[in-house]
């Protein structure tokens, strides 16, 4: 089970915030769009010729932080479990949304799939069966970025970066991780060939 009810945590936060960073329990917009910027350097050359798929997409701010820097895929869709969302996302950005709920639906394959944030309220085993199902769909590899910390109550889910390593290691050969963009965060791209 999730460490809180997933629907519920983003349903409250969106009454509370509105359709906002904050409003997806994000600390700030800007939190939200300093990770943005290491998935950006990381996919920026390969994003113009490849299909990605946003793994918790919310409102698709993902997608208008990279219109904005004028570097979008050639296909984007967006996952989400949060119909409200999905709604918003579909008309700030006029791209292709699926209600999904990335641990027991069927997922579609792209080339990147990428996730900020989106497991920061699952429990361990479900972070593992995420990171698993996304980079099985993926064709090129998987980013994403987790709390950096000592496992602890609470509403999130933290990890070290060596946990990770570790965990993907019988099924993922090429793992990068980037650290020092800001305190507390980690992220981490798994690839599935040289890029």
């Amino acid at each position: 089970m999730p460490r809180l009810n997933n629907k519920t945590f983003y349903e409250n936060a969106i009454k509370r915030y509105g359709c906002t960073a904050k409003g997806l329990n994000w600390n700030s917009k800007q939190s939200q769009h300093t990770r943005f910027e290491v998935i950006h350097t990381l996919l920026e050359e390969h994003l113009p010729s490849s299909t990605v798929i946003d793994a918790g997409c919310g409102f698709g701010d993902l997608y208008l932080y990279l219109q904005q820097k004028g570097s979008l895929p050639r296909k984007y869709v967006g996952y989400d479990m949060l119909q409200e969302a999905l709604f918003v996302a579909k008309k700030r950005t006029k791209q292709h949304f699926a209600h999904k709920d990335i641990l027991n639906d069927e997922l579609e394959h792209a080339d990147f799939y990428i996730a900020s944030g989106s497991m920061n309220i699952l429990n361990r085993f479900e972070t593992f069966l995420f990171i698993r199902r996304c980079f099985e769909a993926s064709k090129k590899g998987f980013i994403f970025n987790l709390l950096r910390g000592e496992e602890k109550e609470g509403h999130f889910n933290y990890f070290l970066p060596e946990e990770i390593e570790a965990h993907v290691n019988d099924f993922a050969y090429d793992v990068e991780i980037y650290e020092g963009y800001m305190e507390g965060d980690f992220t981490v791209f798994l690839k599935k060939e040289d890029l």
